[in-house]
C-alpha cells in the first residue's frame, strides 16, 4: 500500500514538472513573438502558456494531498512495525517467563518428592541392592574356589592311587610273612632238603 501510495506520487510529481516547463516554454515562445514584433503569435503563446500554469497548478495541489498521504502512510508504518517489534519482545519475555517458571516448577516437585521417608527408603532399597550384588559375587567366588580346589584333589589323588596300590600290595605281603607256620609243612619242608643233600 505505502508503495503503490509512492508510486503515484511519483507519476504526479512527473506531470507537475512536464506542465511546469511547458508553462516556462510558452513564456519564453511569447517574448521571442513579441521581439520580433508578431502580437498575435505572442497572445497565442501566453493563452497556452496559462493553460500549461494552470495545469500544473492542479498537479501541484494533486501532489502536496498525495505527499502528505504517503507521509501519513509511512507514519503508520513506522507505528505498525513499533507495534510488531514491541508484540515480539513481549512474547519474547513470556517465553522466558514460562521457561522460567516450568523450571521453578520442576525443581519445587523434585524437592517435594524428596522427602525424608521417600529418601531414606531410596536409600535403603540402594543399599539392599549393593549388598545383594556383593552377596552373588562372594557365591560366585566361593563356587570358583570349590571348584578348584576339587580339581587339585583330583589330580593329588590320582597321582597317589598307584603308590597306595602298592602299599598295600607290601602291606598284605607282610602280614602273610607273620601268619604262624605250620609243623607238618615245616617237617615236610625240611625232609625235601635233607633228601636233596643226602
Amino acid at each position: 500500500q505505502v508503495a503503490a501510495a509512492i508510486a503515484d506520487q511519483k507519476k504526479i510529481e512527473k506531470q507537475w514538472r512536464q506542465y511546469e516547463e511547458e508553462a516556462k516554454s510558452w513564456q519564453e515562445r511569447a517574448k521571442l513573438a513579441l521581439q520580433k514584433g508578431n502580437e498575435e503569435l505572442a497572445r497565442q503563446a501566453l493563452e497556452r502558456k496559462n493553460q500549461a500554469r494552470e495545469l500544473a497548478d492542479e498537479f501541484k495541489i494533486q501532489l502536496d494531498k498525495q505527499t502528505a498521504a504517503v507521509e501519513q502512510l509511512k507514519e503508520s508504518l513506522r507505528d505498525l512495525e513499533m507495534k510488531v517489534e514491541e508484540a515480539r519482545r513481549k512474547k519474547n519475555l513470556l517465553i522466558a517467563r514460562q521457561k522460567r517458571a516450568e523450571a521453578q516448577k520442576r525443581i519445587h516437585d523434585t524437592i517435594a518428592g524428596m522427602k525424608e521417608g521417600s529418601a531414606f527408603e531410596a536409600f535403603e532399597r540402594m543399599s539392599q541392592k549393593v549388598d545383594e550384588i556383593e552377596a552373588q559375587a562372594e557365591a560366585a567366588e566361593e563356587l570358583a574356589a570349590e571348584r578348584e580346589d576339587k580339581d587339585l584333589e583330583k589330580k593329588f589323588r590320582e597321582l597317589t592311587a598307584s603308590s597306595v596300590d602298592e602299599e598295600l600290595e607290601k602291606l598284605k605281603a607282610e602280614l602273610q610273612g607273620e601268619k604262624p607256620v605250620d609243623p607238618v609243612e615245616a617237617e615236610l619242608k625240611e625232609l625235601k632238603s635233607e633228601v636233596e643233600k643226602g
